[in-house]
């Protein structure tokens, strides 16, 4: 039996590479993607000593168009493939008023621009087949405009509702799709970013977050938050955004507003 293959993006560091590491440890061939071949080629060569499996490395930067046709092409043709971790992604410093045009293009493209052309990629297939996955990595920023990180919280509650969308369409045709949610994570991507985070208060390490989501991924979860310690709260949140939609009629505008 041909053992199944899962791709990881931003897969050289961070939570992509403990992703890596606990697919491995499943048995799992791996094709992993990033920027840094040199880092991907040194976790490739640990996996395949440790594990036993396979490794294809894919160098790519996915906020080129064809480096992202490639992973496209690849998600598309390889059916080994029936796992997809959409875990690249950058932050952002600076309030909205201080960052650029270029820098807000660079973080659309890359966390929902290439997030949503390799799900599209690789789903026609997975319905197909009848079976398959898709993990996209969002945030807890996402449902924080508190927070002060606009453009990036405003990708990532982008990939929340991409995410649920996905499962309300997919998950009939044997396709199972989860948004993991951290919150602040030991990663490099606040040192890329720029931010200091000495004055933070402590965050999760990447190992927890990685074996907290994949619990929620074996229960089949739609939503994980692995933070989240009271799992009521969220319901309770979806159980109010649901009613509100049951209170709009659109037909006539609210009593509120019929009065200048």
């Amino acid at each position: 039996m041909t053992t199944s293959s899962v791709l990881i993006t931003g897969a050289s560091t961070g939570i992509g590479a403990v992703y890596a590491d606990r697919f491995a440890r499943r048995g799992h061939n791996l094709v992993l993607v990033a920027r840094d071949q040199a880092r991907l080629e040194a976790l490739a060569v640990r996996l395949r000593q440790d594990y036993s499996i396979d490794v294809d490395v894919l160098p790519a930067d996915l906020t080129k168009v064809s480096d992202l046709a490639k992973v496209e092409k690849r998600l598309q043709d390889d059916s080994h493939i029936d796992t997809l971790i959409n875990n690249a992604g950058i932050a952002q410093s600076g309030g909205f008023v201080e960052q650029t045009s270029s820098s807000i293009d660079q973080l659309i493209a890359l966390n929902t621009t290439a997030l949503t052309r390799l799900a599209a990629a690789i789903a026609p297939r997975l319905v197909q087949a009848g079976k398959g996955s898709i993990v996209n990595i969002s945030s807890v920023v996402g449902l924080a405009p508190e927070f002060g990180m606009s453009v990036y919280g405003a990708t990532k509650a982008f990939v929340l509702f991409l995410s649920q969308g996905m499962s309300m369409e997919l998950s009939a045709k044997g396709v199972y799709v989860q948004a993991v949610l951290p919150a602040g994570t030991y990663t490099e991507i606040w040192q890329r970013a720029g931010i200091d985070i000495s004055d933070f208060s402590q965050m999760m390490h990447v190992d927890e977050l990685v074996d907290a989501a994949l619990i929620g991924f074996d229960r089949r979860e739609q939503i994980t938050i692995p933070p989240l310690h009271k799992a009521e709260r969220w319901d309770s949140l979806d159980a109010t955004r649901q009613a509100l939609l049951s209170d709009i009629k659109q037909a006539e505008a609210a009593a509120r507003y019929k009065t200048a």
